[in-house]
């Protein structure tokens, strides 16, 4: 028995309890290795004449046998001497594929120049990915043939004080092959807290494979069982049912070539669509899909689809977000939340790299600098693609909206405005003058001469948005307003506060036109003008002529009386009441003085229990145009208190409902409504 050449039972104890997390990950290390083995040989093939071998002779094997709770994997690899076996399975963190790397890298430059070095694909990193095996196994068996030996070697340990190394006889194990490793595991009994039988499955070892190791550049060969309908007897009647047999086929298991590594002339759109399907478990085709490729300091490749439709859980706590990360073809984070940002959480696809720093568990990464790298092209790349979509295929864009842009407007307001340069462009909004989505450019562009701001009104449904009464005034005066209905709407805006709006300079009509304006056109398409964003229900809508804001400060002071009667009527559920210098068809509207909107309100309202309840100060202004008006003075006129404050209750709970919001008391509310009606 030798001794493992560190204190092996404190370092195999905590690779075994600490380093990894997930006992499923040893046939991904224990494949990644065998891949490494027989990466070294191909690499020695290439680098040294004498070294002869086809692509044929490389592969990798998996194999169970349940009667003896053991699972084999096999490589065709380089091999390993005694010697090989004692430094590298009896130094814990010891890395032969680390060590191989530096001197390929070398050699690489010093004996092929011509040809790029293969050790790109080397994945081993650290030394103690093999031990992750004493997680399931209670004894492992290493048999190993280096390449040109006449003799095998086998390494045994149970993974707690040591290990023994001697000759035997490689047939035992590797068979036919005269260079390669075998190395079996004998799984632990199954207990209550583990149930370690469960890997001695066909389906269970398949989807392992598939899950960490389908795209090893070789071939992982498994036998699989299959069924097959046996040969029709030929004395069989008219009543024979065909019968079927089960047989088993060497299959190979894994895809190998990543289709992200592919060139899109060898990849059809359908083939992009199955991998999709296949890889995010969703049943509908993508809406899009996009690769990129990078190289240089970082080299890596990505490859992005856009949902079609959004999943259901896609806006809630449960939910998770983050792209398949691989280095060098092997699955380390099967959801990398570094890789986006929160506003595209949408997104599936996959990053691979080879320059990733990795932890010595492969689960997690040493340095985020590498993926913030990487996040940040990927979110250019994310961003160019939805304005392409957005320009070029605007149906497509409008469908995509309604599922995902309310994702964009929360970028936004969670980045405190910081991210409106680059998503307020991808932002649509109903418009109600024109009846469709429209971007704030696309607003911008049709706005009146002199126009300054971008009106907006916020509410739970665009036809009550629609049929309010300051949006139809709105509407009148010749500005459009934009209907926004989601929650996050109003956050939205505020977060935004202006839109940076460009210009674009107008068509020349003649040749003389063109000439003589060209150079004016050029200065107004340069000139960028900032555009407020104004909610028509705020108080300090300045869209009255000059003549109707003198009538109406005439008829205030004319009714001030009126107004503080009304006002204390109604106590504290408005700030003041005054009399409107728009003309509507209402008698009463409401609207919001101060940093809290009224559709701020309603959605802080609608919050969970518990979350402190933030009011607008809200306003009502009368229409003194209206029949009701005069209703109020005659009221005011004859000192009737009651009559004065029924009405003022009666119109703030009426303009309440007409913005979308509940009233205080609706028992009262109908009481007072019984009560003008005796």
């Amino acid at each position: 028995m030798r001794k493992f050449k560190t204190e092996s039972k404190k370092l195999l104890d905590l690779m075994i309890n600490s380093i990894y997390t997930n006992r499923d990950i040893f046939l991904r290390e224990l494949v990644s290795n065998a891949s490494d083995a027989v990466d070294k040989l191909h690499f020695a093939s290439l680098t040294d004449p004498s070294v002869k071998l086809g692509d044929e002779e490389l592969e990798i094997r998996v194999s169970f046998d349940k009667d003896k709770r053991s699972i084999t994997v096999s490589d065709s690899g380089i091999g390993m001497s005694a010697a090989d076996l004692d430094k590298n399975l009896g130094t814990i963190a010891h890395s032969g594929s680390e060590e191989f790397r530096a001197t390929a890298a070398k050699e690489g430059d010093d004996a092929k120049k011509d040809e790029p070095a293969d050790e790109s694909e080397i994945i081993g990193q650290f030394g103690v990915g093999f031990y992750s095996a004493f997680m399931v196994a209670k004894r492992v068996l290493v048999v190993s043939r280096a390449f040109g030996a006449d003799e095998a070697n086998v390494w045994e340990s149970d993974g707690l004080e040591g290990y023994t190394i001697g000759p035997t006889n490689a047939n035992a194990l590797l068979g036919a092959r005269s260079h390669g490793t075998d190395v079996t595991l004998y799984l632990r009994d199954d207990s209550p807290e583990a149930d370690y039988g469960q890997y001695l499955s066909e389906w269970k070892l398949r989807d392992l494979v598939k899950q960490y190791s389908n795209y090893v550049r070789y071939p992982i060969k498994m036998l699989v069982t299959k069924s097959r309908e046996k040969p029709k007897p030929k004395d069989a009647g008219k009543d024979y049912k065909p019968e079927y047999e089960d047989y088993t086929e060497l299959e190979t298991i894994n895809s190998m070539t990543p289709i992200w590594r592919k060139r899109s002339s060898e990849v059809k759109q359908e083939d992009y669509d199955e991998f999709y399907e296949q890889t995010f478990h969703d049943y509908t085709k993508p809406l899009r899909s996009f690769s990129l490729h990078a190289e240089g300091t970082l080299t890596y490749d990505a490859l992005l689809f856009l949902p079609s439709k959004a999943p259901f859980d896609l806006y809630s706590r449960d939910y998770e977000k983050g792209l398949q990360l691989y280095s060098r073809g092997v699955l380390i984070q099967e959801k990398c939340a570094d890789l986006l940002p929160d506003y595209y959480n949408f997104v599936h696809g996959v990053v691979d790299s080879p320059d990733i720093s990795l932890n010595i568990s492969r689960e997690t990464l040493q340095q985020t600098r590498q993926l913030q790298a990487m996040s940040r092209r990927i979110e250019k790349k994310i961003t160019g693609e939805l304005a392409s979509m957005r320009d070029d295929a605007r149906k497509d864009y409008e469908g995509f909206f309604e599922n995902f842009g309310r994702g964009l407007k929360y970028g936004i307001y969670a980045s405190y405005g910081a991210k409106k340069d680059e998503l307020a462009g991808l932002l649509l909004f109903w418009s109600a003058k024109l009846g469709k989505w429209v971007t704030l450019d696309e607003y911008a562009e049709a706005m009146k001469d002199g126009q300054k701001e971008i009106y907006y009104a916020a509410g739970d449904d665009r036809e009550r948005l629609e049929k309010m009464p300051v949006v139809k005034s709105v509407l009148e005066k010749g500005f459009d307003v934009l209907l926004c209905t989601q929650d996050v709407d109003e956050f939205c805006m505020q977060a935004m506060h202006e839109f940076e709006w460009q210009p674009k300079p107008s068509e020349p009509q003649t040749q003389d036109d063109s000439s003589k304006a060209a150079e004016g056109e050029q200065k107004k398409a340069d000139e960028k003008r900032s555009l407020q964003f104004k909610n028509v229900a705020s108080g300090d809508l300045d869209l009255a002529s000059d003549d109707e804001k003198k009538q109406a400060e005439k008829t205030a002071d004319a009714n001030k009386d009126l107004l503080d009667a009304m006002k204390k009527a109604l106590g504290d559920e408005v700030s003041k009441v005054a009399v409107s210098p728009l003309t509507t068809e209402a008698p009463a509207v409401i609207s919001s003085e101060g940093p809290v909107s009224l559709e701020m309100e309603r959605v802080l309202s609608e919050g969970p229990e518990g979350t402190p309840q933030v009011g607008a100060q809200r306003v009502l202004e009368l229409n003194a145009s209206h029949p009701v008006f005069e209703k109020l003075k005659s009221a005011q006129a004859a000192g009737n208190a009651d009559r004065i404050s029924l009405m003022s209750h009666l119109l703030l709970d009426q303009a309440l409902i007409m913005a979308g919001l509940s009233v205080k008391d609706p028992v009262a509310f109908a009481q007072n409504v019984c009560k003008l009606m005796e």
